[in-house]
This record gives C-alpha cells, structure tokens and sequence, in this order.
C-alpha cells in the first residue's frame, strides 16, 4: 500500500515532467508585457496609427469600387481642360497631365502597394518558415542542400532578379506579388533555421521526443510558438520592402501597367513634369516614403519589446 508521503513525491516527481512539455513561454515576455511596452512608445503608437490610416483608406477605396462607387472620383477619369492644376478644393492633390484626380489615383494606388506588400510578405513567409523548419529540424544532408541553395540564391541582387523574372512572365499585379514572394524568402529561411537550431535542444522539445511525439508535433506545438516572435517581426518588416520594390517595378515600367493607378507608376508618369507640377512628385514619394518608414518604425518596436527583459 503507497504512503501519503509516497504519492505525494510521486506527483511532484510527475509535475515537472508535464510542465517540461510546455513551450514555456513563462520564460519570454508574455504577450501582454509586450503589448504594454510596445504601445507604451510614442513612435509605435504613431506609426501604428499611420498604418491603420493608410489601410482603412485603401480598403474603403477598393471596397467602393468593388460595388461600381469611385471615392472621391473616378481615377481614369480624364480632362485635359484641367490637366496640371495645383492642389486645391476641387481637386486636393491637384491633377495629372491627363487631368486626372492624384488623390482618388493614390488612393486607389495604396489598395496595390499594400496588397502587394502583404500577400508577397505571406508568401515568403510561408516557403521560408518551410525550408527553414525542415532545414533547423532535421539538419544533416537537408540542411546542407536546403542551405547551400540560399547562398545561391544570395548571390544574386534580389531586385534584379524580381525584374528579371517579371520581364519573362510580363507585369501584372498577380506575377509581381509571385514573385516577390518567391524570391525574398531567403532571409527567413535563415532566420527560422537559426531558430529552430537553438530551440531543437531545449528539455521540452528532448521531453516530447522520449515521450515519443512526432517530428510535426514537436514542430508545431513546442518549437515555432517560441520562434513566432521574431519571425513576425521579420514579416512586419519585410512589407516595406515589397512595397519599395513595386514601388521601383511600376516607375520602370515593369509593374501594374497604366492605367490602373499604383504610387510608382504615378510618380513615372509625371517625371517628365518635374519642374512644372511638383505635387504630382511629392505626394506619391511621400506616400511610399511614409508608409515604407511606418512599417519599419513599428517593426523595430515590436523588436525591441519582444528583446526587452525589464
């Protein structure tokens, strides 16, 4: 017959062996110690701001015009009787050389740029997590392929080999979020595996495996909860980047093709109008610059809440 003494260690023996399985999150900052330091900076909470003005402006644009309604008018809508005005109350960011509103242009032109960034982030984001998950899991002869097929895609300059690749597939919003997913995932690859390499050899991940749990589990309930942090900040930073390189696709021609409105096509059509219309420059670089620095503002924030340990 087993003493109360006898149960009473055989629970605390057993205890630590089921809170071993756990990711321990106790151990990083709690998601609402993160939330409050982050909001808790003036610069986060501005740039969270501007973000949120750009998305709820672009979706309300693009939901109007989903249902045949164009705010604050019709961005194709030409007249050359009043093509280059300034800014004023009828038109406030003044008009283009074919008399077209450069606000309702913008507008309809951030619903891209920031499509573009997010979905091109969300596909990166998920061959990157793949590769680096199998790559930092498993290593041996599949790190070695899966890594050595990085550096090469490392040596070439990312941007040209995007305009590359538009230029074979042509430009269309659809191939340029392709392939700005498919070729910027490298740096998350690496992120992930170097992750993953640390985490595989914490005692929980070691608990799962001699309690037998399979490699998907392990993955997925004990390693990439810990590893999500940073690799959303590398999402969040990363939707910058794309938005820049459909931003430089579109000035050269090589992204959405006129007339439909992005910020880099608005900015190429008017560069021959530089020194005659200065708002048809400055309202779309400021655009691009604007929500491209928001985005890196807020990413660097998180980061820094995420690292913080006070």
């Amino acid at each position: 017959m087993m003493k109360p003494s006898d149960a009473l260690l055989t629970d605390r023996m057993i205890t630590p062996t089921s809170e071993a399985l756990d990711p321990l999150l106790r151990e990083t900052a709690p998601t609402s110690r993160v939330k409050a330091r982050f909001f808790s900076n003036p610069i986060a909470r501005l740039s969270v701001v501007v973000i949120l003005i750009f998305a709820l402006l672009a979706g309300f644009t693009a939901l109007l015009s989903a249902f045949g309604h164009q705010w604050p008018c019709d961005p194709n809508l030409t007249n050359l009787e009043q093509k280059l005005l300034p800014p004023s109350t009828q038109h406030w960011l003044g008009t283009d050389n074919l008399g077209r509103d450069v606000l309702s242009r913008m507008l309809h032109g951030a619903s891209i740029s920031l499509t573009v960034g997010l979905v091109a982030v969300g596909v990166s984001l998920g061959i990157g997590l793949v590769i680096g998950a199998v790559s930092g899991y498993f290593g041996g002869i599949a790190d070695q392929i899966l890594m050595r097929s990085v550096d090469a895609l490392l040596c070439f300059p990312t941007f040209f080999l995007i305009l590359t690749a538009v230029a074979l597939l042509g430009p269309s919003l659809l191939n340029i979020v392709v392939v700005i997913g498919l070729v910027s995932w490298t740096g998350t690859a690496r992120l992930v595996r170097g992750e993953f390499l640390t985490l595989r050899e914490a005692e929980y991940v070691k608990g799962a495996k001699i309690l037998g749990q399979n490699a998907w589990c392990i993955i997925n309930r004990h390693i990439l909860p810990n590893a999500a942090a940073p690799i959303f900040v590398t999402a969040v930073l990363g939707i910058p980047d794309a938005i820049l390189t459909e931003a430089g696709l579109s000035f050269l021609g090589f992204g959405v093709q006129p007339p439909q409105a992005t910020w880099g096509n608005i900015i190429a059509d008017s560069k021959t109008y530089i020194l005659d219309a200065w708002w048809l420059i400055l309202f779309p670089g400021l655009a691009i610059v604007i929500a491209s620095l928001s985005f890196y503002l807020a990413g660097d924030a998180l980061r820094e809440s995420i690292e913080s340990r006070s």
